[in-house]
């Protein structure tokens, strides 16, 4: 029997195994896979308050500050996505890197997806293939480089491919909360990156920030890269598109846009991956 959040009193209400295919790889000391168990959970909810609230901005609650770990409602429901530094000896101390994945059937147990505070998604709804919504994502400072990244992202091929998911989309951030100082790279979004209208979602009308503040022909397009985090840039080189309207979240101090992301790209990558790997363990048998 699962206890309810308000039995067991905690942040954490429940961990429940999610249906689907294995994500598992190695890559030297580094592995990714998904949560396996509540404490690991838990492990994923230390490091973003160690990147979200004591080295970025970010608020947290008395509780978090207390336990010294960033949650919220969703977690239960999600999948979290774990790099793992197994020279670290296992346990909270190896989970170095963390993203967090709901799916359409998780986004029906919890009652929404996250990012449906900030936009109106109901174009993403309608599709009729498969969603998954991205977000929390963060690294440990020490292993904020191409090889963590890129296993990352093999990770959340795997979980697409596994899973049939034709579009990522998800939240992402820009430091602070003064869209004026952020005119440059949100006026570049909107006139270079925006989603197409038939899946575009669009920030909700109390939150709604424009974008566009610079024509198309004042910007300077690589001033404007040079100001968007890398995470974002990532999204971008898949072939992301951004919806329209920023939201300012004053409770992690960051400007919000929302990303979607064709699948194509990624799983074109994976297959890449997954041929070769392949290739390769067959001449080793042979």
């Amino acid at each position: 029997m699962q206890l309810s959040r308000r039995q067991r009193g905690g942040p954490k209400a429940f961990f429940e195994p999610k249906k689907g295919g294995p994500v598992d790889v190695q890559s030297g000391n580094l592995r990714i896979r998904l949560a396996a168990n509540e404490a690991e959970i838990n492990a994923a909810q230390a490091l973003r308050y160690r990147v979200f609230c004591a080295e970025m901005a970010a608020r947290p609650s008395a509780e978090m500050a207390t336990l010294e770990r960033e949650y919220d409602y969703f977690d239960d429901y999600c999948d979290h996505l774990l790099v793992l530094d197994e020279s670290r000896g296992g346990g909270a101390q190896s989970v170095v890197g963390t993203y967090r994945l709901m799916g359409r059937e998780a986004a029906a147990r919890c009652g929404r997806f996250y990012s449906a505070d900030e936009y109106d998604i109901s174009k993403l709804l309608a599709y009729s293939g498969g969603i998954l919504e991205v977000g929390r994502s963060c690294v440990d400072q020490d292993y904020r480089n191409g090889a963590t990244m890129q296993l990352l992202w093999r990770g959340i091929a795997t979980y697409i491919f596994d899973h049939d998911i034709d579009i990522l989309f998800g939240c992402a951030s820009l430091p602070g909360t003064d869209p004026a100082s952020l005119k440059l790279p949100l006026s570049y979004l909107y006139h270079h990156h925006l989603t197409p209208p038939s899946l575009r979602p669009v920030a909700r009308p109390e939150r709604y920030i424009a974008m566009n503040s610079l024509p198309s022909d004042a910007i300077d397009r690589r001033e404007a890269l040079r100001a968007l985090p890398p995470l974002i840039k990532g999204y971008l080189r898949l072939g992301g598109t951004i919806g329209e309207g920023a939201v300012v979240d004053e409770n992690f101090g960051t400007t919000d846009v929302c990303v979607v992301v064709k699948t194509d790209m990624i799983t074109k990558k994976y297959h890449r991956h997954y041929i070769r790997d392949n290739d390769s363990r067959a001449g080793d048998a042979a």
